[in-house]
């Protein structure tokens, strides 16, 4: 882009108008890091431009949450208010769209807490956002902003220009205007799509990944839905819940898991800020029995026991060797992006529109099919050259699904 400014009018045109899609009349909700402000503002220009009628802007700090972390007692950093749930109960209601900022301004500001008290969060909470973008009502969608902090994590210095040209590459900005990088988006959308639709189709029991010291199989839930490129609430207003994204996936039957995983990539653990390195882990009767790592194990296990569901998958996806974010050639520090670069799993929440009528059926209904239920969900890459996967239908037959880094499946 000739200017900053372009780059961002771009970028925040794209969060708007394929990410949340934002409808006239709309009410929008945008969650973000003080750091973040620039690009806040610009996605708020371009939701009111859309016709939106009222642009919230919520910033957090996470210096006070570090604060929190090193002073407030545990039940508070677990509890939350009654307002809180409420208004989470009032979006629902109202069916706004909700934009999620993400991009760490600060690798460091948990370094010397506690790993056990940087994975603590309110439960109910949790379980009451992760309600509201389950309910078919509203349109969400998380992208990262990119800042100094951020960039220093990546590069070892605050060289925010060099951050921006791999994003810009990662997210398809080098298509042109912002119109053209809409439409380069709404073609990858629909690339995504016919993968998905080709998946389910087949009626899989079973995903296999092997290979670069990984060897795990992972049964399906019956009849489960395979996603990609987005979704769409129950008006039938379409979206996109991660930008970028490069996957298709699915979530599967959370008591059938056996095998070892090894990422291929590094884990920076959500909420935590903790940097996981050579993490491999063991999986026995769908359940998590054993993680290690070279640095930030301790915080990976203190996750794995905060709740019943931790320990066992809620996502298993397929990346090939196309993506654009792992074309982009750093590791982003960011699961948001490095997700994307290879294939991955997931353990923890998984998402009730992969199952069959998921939207309409009760948490007990889907904990009876084999859907995973966590406050949790935390993704880790473990494909890439070297990593094939295989489908496995019930009868046995085995369907290759990524060879040689490479879609294996017809395009539809």
């Amino acid at each position: 882009m000739s200017a900053d400014t372009d780059r961002i009018d771009s970028y925040a045109a794209l969060v708007v108008h394929v990410g949340a899609h934002v409808q006239p009349g709309q009410e929008v909700l945008v969650s973000a890091d003080v750091s973040h402000a620039p690009i806040a503002r610009a996605v708020a220009e371009q939701a009111y431009a859309a016709g939106a009628a009222r642009v919230l802007v919520e910033y957090h700090d996470p210096y006070v949450r570090r604060s929190a972390l090193r002073h407030a007692p545990e039940a508070a950093l677990t509890s939350s208010s009654r307002w809180e749930l409420d208004r989470i109960d009032e979006w629902t209601t109202q069916g706004l769209a909700y934009i999620r900022l993400t991009g760490n301004p600060d690798p460091h500001v948990f370094d010397g807490i506690d790993p056990a008290r940087t994975v603590l969060v309110s439960r109910e909470l949790a379980n009451r956002s992760r309600e509201m973008m389950m309910s078919g009502q509203v349109q969400w969608t998380i992208v990262a902003a990119p800042n100094e902090g951020w960039a220093t994590q990546v590069f070892g210095e605050p060289d925010l220009e060099r951050l921006w040209e791999a994003v810009s590459v990662a997210m398809r900005l080098d298509a042109g205007g912002p119109e053209d990088v809409v439409e380069e988006w709404r073609r990858h959308r629909d690339r995504l799509g016919a993968r998905a639709r080709v998946l389910t189709d087949l009626g899989l029991d079973a995903v296999r990944y092997h290979g670069e010291g990984t060897d795990l199989t992972v049964g399906l839930i019956d009849d489960c839905v395979w996603t990609g490129g987005g979704l769409a609430t129950s008006a039938g207003v379409a979206y996109m819940p991660n930008l970028p994204t490069e996957e298709v996936f699915t979530s599967p039957d959370r008591q059938r898991a056996d095998g070892v995983i090894r990422t291929t990539r590094p884990l920076v653990l959500p909420g935590a800020g903790v940097l996981v390195e050579d993490l491999v882990v063991t999986f026995a009767n769908g359940r998590i029995v054993d993680a290690t790592a070279s640095t930030g194990v301790e915080a990976v296990r203190a996750q794995l026991d905060s709740d019943e569901g931790a320990r066992s998958l809620g996502e298993v996806s397929l990346v090939e060797g196309s993506s654009r974010v792992r074309a982009a050639g750093v590791t982003f520090h960011d699961t948001l992006f490095d997700e994307n670069t290879g294939c991955h799993v997931a353990w923890g929440q998984g998402f009730p529109f992969c199952v069959p009528d998921g939207l309409s059926r009760s948490a007990d209904e889907l904990r009876a099919l084999g859907l995973n239920f966590s406050a949790a969900h935390t993704d880790v890459v473990i494909g890439g050259p070297g990593v094939d996967v295989d489908g496995l239908t019930a009868d046995g037959t085995v369907v290759p699904l990524v060879r040689e880094d490479a879609w294996a499946l017809p395009e539809a």
